[in-house]
């Protein structure tokens, strides 16, 4: 079980889902995650900060044949929100947060499936029939839905697929899967290295969602304890921070990163050692997650590692961020 760590140190970085590399297969209705009995996750390193994502794994084919297969990485869900505040490093590319991958030192060029979610129904063919681009926050998407005609306007709005914030103003609800995958061979009884490098898309709340006018409680309250491992103390500070912030007019806001660790179960075995380092940036914000065995290696740097390591539960990362200091006149 992971134990709780909670640190005040600095925000900074805030994500969607980050995801691990797994197997994967073609079949109707696009591209599945599959299992390997033969190819293991020898190591992990994930690196995030404000600016980058670094994952590096090393694989290794236990076997005594060669093993051809599909290696795929989903990248972070992409939902629209009325109220999200979300920065992505480029709204109306593809490659929304400029993803590269490298095999063996060697540029991998990865295939690219995008589907569209509303609701648990697939859209994605819903919206290309009335060219709709996918990416939510995409101007050009804001666009298009502008012409839509009003019979599907209004089908749409009652589907929960789009909000009328007005007339001319229609808010994307659905969610983008993106998922990177390419063909690759794993030599029998040899090690293959993997690396990924991307933008973390940076978003959260304008405000410290999780009290209910200062005090612990509600059910956001009892959602984010689970999640990210709330402790006394972290609340304590929280609510102090929060009143402080109320008395100067200037609010405290909220990061998340999620790094879905389950899909590296898909590989044989656990992963033999897995080291997650975390660049806080700046002092001056909270962070509380669940982990085990952190420790300060520098000045800004946090590092956890594990040996036979399950990935069974997701990763989760709650920042709360200071007000921006006002530039003072002179």
């Amino acid at each position: 079980m992971l134990k709780l760590f909670t640190l005040l140190v600095a925000a900074g970085i805030a994500s969607p889902a980050l995801a691990n590399d797994t197997m994967a297969e073609v079949k109707t209705g696009g591209l599945i995650f599959a299992q390997s009995d033969d190819v293991s996750m020898v190591q992990e390193d994930l690196f995030i900060s404000a600016s980058e994502v670094r994952v590096d794994y090393v694989f290794e084919n236990t076997s005594d044949k060669d093993v051809e297969s599909l290696v795929a990485f989903p990248m972070p869900d992409i939902s629209g929100q009325v109220d999200n505040n979300s920065a992505i490093a480029d709204y109306d590319s593809d490659n929304f947060l400029h993803f590269s991958t490298v095999q063996d030192g060697k540029p991998i060029t990865a295939k690219l499936q995008q589907r569209v979610v509303s609701l648990g129904i697939d859209v994605t063919d819903e919206l290309a029939k009335n060219n709709i681009p996918v990416l939510p926050y995409s101007d050009k998407t804001r666009d298009a839905l502008a012409k839509l005609p009003q019979t599907i306007r209004k089908d749409w709005i009652a589907r929960g697929l789009i909000y009328p914030m007005a007339e001319a103003d229609l808010v994307p609800l659905w969610t983008l899967r993106s998922t990177y995958w390419w063909r690759t061979t794993f030599p029998a009884k040899k090690k293959v290295s993997v690396e990924h490098r991307y933008q973390p898309a940076v978003g959260g709340t304008v405000a410290i969602s999780f009290l209910e006018n200062g005090q612990p409680k509600g059910e956001r309250f009892e959602e984010y304890s689970r999640k990210y491992c709330l402790d006394a103390d972290f609340v304590r500070v929280a609510q102090q921070r929060a009143a402080e912030a109320g008395t100067n007019g200037a609010n405290y806001t909220e990061s998340w990163i999620s790094y879905v660790l389950s899909t590296g179960a898909n590989w044989a075995g656990p992963i033999r050692r897995f080291q997650l380092t975390i660049d806080k940036g700046k002092p001056g914000s909270l962070i509380s997650f669940c982990g085990s065995n952190v420790e300060k290696i520098g000045p800004t740097t946090f590092r956890m590692t594990a040996e036979d390591f399950d990935p069974a539960k997701d990763f989760d990362i709650l920042i709360l961020n200071p007000p921006e200091a006002e530039p003072k006149t002179p």
